[in-house]
Formats: C-alpha cells, structure tokens, sequence
C-alpha cells in the first residue's frame, strides 16, 4: 500500500515537471505571453515602450480576413513565410514610405542606428543568420527621440513594419 502511495507522489511530480517545461518551453516558443513583464510577444496590439517617451498611436495593419481590394487598401491574410499580417505600402504612415525610398537607393538616413543589424531577439521574424536583417528608424512627427517605428528589412528583399519597438510586426507588401 505505501509503494502505491510513493508511486502517486512520483507520478503527480513528474506530470507536474511536464506541465512546467512545457508552458515553459510554450513561452519561449513565443506561444504565451511573458507573465514576468507583463508583454506578449505574440500581440499584435501596439503598446509603448517603457523606454519610449512617446505614445504611439495604432497604424491600422491588414486583417486576416480582408479581401485584396485592388486599389491599394490591405492586402489582408497572413503571409505564408512569417505568419505575420500583410499591410500595404499605402496603409503605413507616409514617413515609412519615405523610408522604403531612402532603403531603396541606400540611403542618406538620419539616424546613426539606420542599416543596422537587428538581431531579432523577440523572435518574430522568420530565423534568420545574424547579420541578415537590418533595421531602420521611421521618424515619428513631433518625437524628440527616435520613437518606436521601424523597418526591418532582410537580405532577400523582404521588408517587415513595426510601430510598438519590436512588440509586433506585420509583413509590408510592396
């Protein structure tokens, strides 16, 4: 009877272990929000910073359930090599616009940050060799600091709109 008991107690423990790395492994995987700060990774509500000093306000990205418009609204669903939302060229504000231009014939930017490696810590984008996304800074009208909008470009043209300082991301269609 005292062996059933001690394997019941063993059991419970290692189904308990299980759960903890499990939920475990989940929050790393990005699946579950980050219960110690209080983010979530896999939000794609915009947030602030705690570092910005600036409010951003929500720059509308496609919903998934939208239908291509074909005049230049969103594109909708999700792209099939992130799964992150499409957004147009045309739904960003027009300092991203400007941004893609300047990437597009390299520069000049004003930042010293711009064209930078992005690490892609959060890991959101697609995984990626160090080195192969770059990042650059969209102005924020009115900011004394960089803000929290950003390009993040990778080596195989692909370009990626964040207005929340690497909380969510969306895919740009260009």
């Amino acid at each position: 009877m005292q062996a059933t008991g001690q394997r019941r107690k063993i059991l419970t423990l290692v189904v308990t272990v299980v759960v903890v790395v499990g939920l475990w492994w989940l929050q790393e995987q990005g699946a579950l929000p980050d219960s110690d700060s209080g983010d979530s990774t896999t939000s794609q509500s915009p947030q602030t910073s705690p570092t910005d000093d600036v409010t951003e306000t929500s720059t509308p990205t496609a919903d998934p359930t939208s239908e291509d418009t074909g005049d230049g609204g969103q594109t909708g669903g999700t792209d099939p090599d992130s799964g992150l939302p499409i957004v147009q060229v045309a739904d960003l504000p027009v300092e991203a616009g400007q941004i893609l231009e300047l990437i597009d014939r390299g520069g000049p930017f004003a930042e010293d940050e711009d064209g930078t490696t992005f690490d892609n810590r959060e890991g959101i984008l697609p995984d990626q060799p160090s080195g192969y996304y770059k990042e650059y800074t969209v102005p924020t009208p009115g900011s004394d600091d960089r803000g929290a909008r950003r390009i993040v470009g990778g080596e195989g043209g692909e370009f990626y709109w964040t207005d929340d300082h690497y909380r969510s991301f969306s895919r740009i269609a260009r």
